[in-house]
């Protein structure tokens, strides 16, 4: 096995961390009308058949960025992250089977 260069693995390891930044402020700047529509409801009114897909679409981006504000509110959650990080990376990998379409 090839062992990659220090300078090469921080490079990479920098790269993929600004990736992963620049997807978590999309993903936040993509919610940013979350509260008002939710509070629509609250105050009286009613969604339209629009406003629930919007709301739907909002809650689908908040549950893709809460396992990220839920490490950083963790007590000890600097000593968590190299775990955290290689349970990212587990998911990114395919999974060894028969592969399952449809959903």
């Amino acid at each position: 096995m090839s062992e990659i260069p220090p300078d090469n693995a921080l490079k990479r390891m920098l790269a993929g961390q600004k990736q992963q930044a620049r997807a978590f402020v999309a993903d936040l700047v993509r919610m940013r009308g979350l509260m008002p529509l939710l509070m629509k409801h609250r105050n009286g009114g009613s969604w339209t058949t629009d406003e629930k897909a919007e709301l739907l679409s909002q809650l689908r981006i908040l549950s893709r960025i809460s396992p990220y504000l839920l490490f950083l509110l963790l007590p000890g959650s600097a000593l968590l992250l190299p775990a955290y990080a290689w349970w990212l990376d587990r998911r990114r990998k395919g999974r060894s089977g028969p592969a399952v379409s449809g959903v």
